[in-house]
């Protein structure tokens, strides 16, 4: 559903690109898919996302009929593997919210 790249380019900003196949359906189908993807990058790329880093957000199947609740909680829970997938921010100011919201595992 998702894949990102840490840019390193010392910019903060986060990017965000959608794609859908015709597998998912016809135009409207996709058009109506990529835009519940865009409406939730929107709601959880500000509290999720690293900054410096694109995320390209790909819709398949049943994303246009998804319940908005499960779209959410499928998205939050790409962004949260994809973080950990990354592993830790590159500098202290990069601005990992994420790790605000996941429980401290340092001991």
């Amino acid at each position: 559903m998702a894949q990102v790249r840490d840019r390193a380019d010392g910019k903060a900003a986060i990017r965000v690109g959608f794609t859908a196949t015709r597998r998912i359906g016809g135009a409207v189908v996709r058009n109506r898919a990529k835009r519940r993807l865009r409406e939730a990058a929107r709601l959880m790329l500000p509290l999720l996302g690293r900054a410096g880093c694109d995320y390209v957000l790909i819709a398949r199947g049943g994303v246009a009929g998804r319940a908005w609740p499960r779209l959410l909680d499928d998205l939050k829970s790409a962004l949260i593997r994809l973080a950990a997938d990354l592993g830790p921010p590159r500098s202290a100011d990069a601005g990992d919210k994420a790790s605000a919201l996941l429980p401290d595992t340092r001991s």
